[in-house]
């Protein structure tokens, strides 16, 4: 085997868009995710099982079901029923909605980890509950969690190569597309591979740099 700078050279456009599109889908992404896990959080502390029964059937079916399974149902099975997204849109809606059943367990348990005493607390005060949420309970509870959310964040940028069966065009879907159309693998994939880790070690990086600011 012979490695091929010149196939390196070609390779690093497509490399660019690929790696744009997966940050779009990152970023966006775990958006939704963080979002969407923290509403479900909150309902399920509504005192009522006809919220949280429904809403906990439908983020276990969620969270049990592959990505790659809702990927499909999104992609192909939606535009039966007139409901229809581009692909890089449905992708970030699977990806977002997946891992927000995730976020959610998260969320839930960085509330539950704040002490009975600042509840009390609130409530001597007379705060309104939802001042009690925003000044109170949420930024503690968001504070203990941001280690497991980031980490979250780095399963989705892992997972993104996924979104190649329905069409998108991330890293590793353009590094397979220029390796079909020039019979070079090796460097296209290697790139990819190298990237990936960099990302990864960048977004942790980043992660504890947050956490420490948090901390102090």
């Amino acid at each position: 085997m012979k490695w091929d700078w010149s196939a390196v050279s070609e390779f690093m456009p497509h490399f660019w868009d690929g790696l744009l599109v997966t940050l779009q889908i990152l970023v966006l992404g775990s958006l939704v995710s963080f979002g969407l896990g923290l509403v479900w959080a909150l309902l399920m502390r509504v005192p009522s099982r006809w919220v949280t029964w429904p809403i906990g059937v439908v983020t276990e079916f969620i969270r049990n079901t592959p990505l790659l399974v809702q990927l499909f149902f999104l992609f192909y099975v939606l535009p039966e029923w007139n409901i229809t997204f581009s692909a890089l849109t449905t992708g970030v809606v699977a990806i977002g909605l997946h891992y927000s059943t995730y976020t959610m367990q998260v969320y839930r348990a960085g509330i539950e980890g704040v002490p009975v005493g600042q509840w009390e607390a609130a409530t001597a005060l007379n705060l309104p509950l939802r001042r009690t949420w925003t000044a109170v309970i949420l930024p503690q509870a968001i504070r203990r969690v941001v280690p497991a959310l980031g980490n979250y964040v780095i399963s989705m940028l892992k997972d993104t190569p996924l979104l190649m069966a329905i069409t998108v065009l991330e890293m590793l879907g353009e590094a397979r597309l220029f390796s079909q159309q020039n019979f070079q693998f090796t460097e296209p994939l290697t790139v990819i591979g190298v990237a990936f880790i960099i990302i990864s070690y960048l977004a942790s990086l980043a992660l504890r740099a947050l956490e420490r600011r948090l901390v102090h």
